[in-house]
């Protein structure tokens, strides 16, 4: 996914010294459509997620564009995967997405597309952010962007994410659907209606306010309970803007990310659609790796974010990756993270080999993880600390493979994660309080 502009109310939130305002979005648009109007006359698509501020940064964002001189087209409310499809479909030049993904309705923010349904490359966000320093300068009157709605956006993203899994055929299938009170609330009921399931859907009423709040991937308990209820197959948890997903299963029990990428890589190699092998993060379940590797299917690492893992999976020629939360890259039918096409991904194994979502999780054993915070009261380099390198070799030597260690500082608060999974959970508690103390030593003596 592409750099993302981000803000709290449109108030609080920064990139560089610029707050994420009304103005600046205008700026922003103009920006944008400077660098695309180069390349003759442009056009460039706006979606969004359900959020109350939604209205004030697309209408600012269409003046910033349209005094630019490039042409507008207005999605309305759409998952952001849906946004990448579109910008391709319609051959714009671009696709913009007001959202603040998983966050409160407080919170908003600008991140763009390729015309290639990718995130753009870094010589475009540097023309960008090269234009935003720059006085606005509107074009003559007769140079102006015209904008239009399209009216039939979601209609062709439903069909775009029932074509990804064109022989799926959900009749007989009992689905709860979260929705999250976000981007997916049209959408995902038509998708898995359309193919035959039985659906009961959860948070599908947005007012602007109440996105994420208390539901979603984030926020799964209510799907749990509501499948219980139900007695439902599974159930289906989205984020606010569509691009993340989870599942519960029909004893209740939550199927994260990494549970999800393992269903789709083991059937991919089952179906011999596997190209490569997988990627995950530094954060993704080491029960995911073991459990990859019985298989033959390489795994490697990247940075915790989903802008590393395509990335990595750029470098390798592969297909599939993703994290933890649920942002899951199938790059054989789709160019970014897509909860709807994931799940389709996920139920095609299930259709196909007739194994229940309870059965298809518990193939892969997750080992138990514990994280602890220290907060920090210094910079320290915690590679460089020889007390600490000695600890991790120490906890390391104790795992003897069958676990694992992760330091890693967080890039917006004042504290080292120190993770460790093992193959229970007193054992990775007990190791993760040990090495906690030994940094939490050396943080702040």
């Amino acid at each position: 996914m592409a750099r993302q502009y981000f803000g709290t109310d449109g108030i609080r939130g920064r990139v560089g010294e610029a707050p994420i305002t009304p103005d600046f979005v205008m700026r922003l648009g103009w920006a944008a459509g400077k660098v695309f109007s180069q390349q003759g006359k442009s056009k460039i698509l706006i979606g969004k997620d359900t959020r109350i501020s939604g209205y004030m940064f697309e209408s600012a964002l269409e003046a910033g564009l349209s005094a630019a001189g490039v042409d507008i087209a207005l999605l309305g409310p759409i998952p952001t995967p849906g946004i990448a499809y579109l910008t391709r479909t319609f051959r714009a030049q671009a696709g913009i997405v007001i959202s603040a993904s998983h966050n409160p309705y407080y919170d908003n923010g600008i991140k763009f597309f390729s015309g290639l349904g990718q995130k753009l490359p870094d010589a475009t966000e540097e023309a960008i952010e090269h234009y935003l320093q720059q006085p606005m300068v509107c074009v003559d009157s007769q140079q102006l962007g015209k904008a239009v709605r399209i009216n039939d956006a979601a209609g062709r993203y439903t069909e775009f994410c029932k074509g990804t899994a064109s022989s799926l055929n959900l009749r007989g299938l009992k689905i709860v659907l979260d929705c999250a009170h976000g981007a997916t609330y049209a959408i995902a009921p038509a998708v898995f209606s359309e193919l035959g399931a039985e659906i009961v859907v959860l948070a599908n009423q947005p007012d602007g306010f109440n996105i994420n709040r208390d539901v979603g991937s984030t926020e799964p308990e209510l799907l749990r309970r509501r499948v219980l209820e139900e007695s439902a197959d599974l159930g289906i948890a989205f984020d606010g803007d569509g691009d993340r997903v989870v599942m519960v299963d029909h004893r209740g029990e939550l199927v994260d990310g990494d549970q999800l990428l393992y269903i789709m890589a083991v059937h991919a190699q089952q179906s011999g659609r596997l190209r490569g092998g997988v990627v995950g993060t530094l954060m993704s379940n080491m029960g995911l790796e073991l459990g990859l590797r019985e298989l033959d299917i390489p795994f490697l690492r990247a940075r915790v974010g989903d802008r590393y893992v395509m990335q990595k999976l750029d470098e390798q020629g592969w297909r599939l990756g993703g994290e933890s939360s649920g942002h899951l890259l199938a790059l054989d039918v789709q160019t970014t993270g897509d909860g709807i096409v994931a799940a389709l991904q996920v139920l095609t194994a299930l259709m196909e080999t007739g194994t229940s979502l309870h059965d298809w999780h518990t193939r892969m054993c997750k080992m138990p993880q514990v994280m602890i915070n220290v907060q920090r009261s210094k910079q320290i380099d915690i590679n460089t600390s020889v007390t600490i390198r000695k600890a991790v070799a120490d906890i390391e030597s104790t795992l003897s493979g069958r676990g694992r260690v992760l330091l890693r500082p967080s890039g917006t608060e004042p504290v080292v994660r120190v993770m460790i999974e093992a193959e229970t959970d007193m054992l990775a508690k007990t190791l993760a309080q040990q090495l906690a103390a030994v940094v939490e030593s050396e943080l702040n003596s």
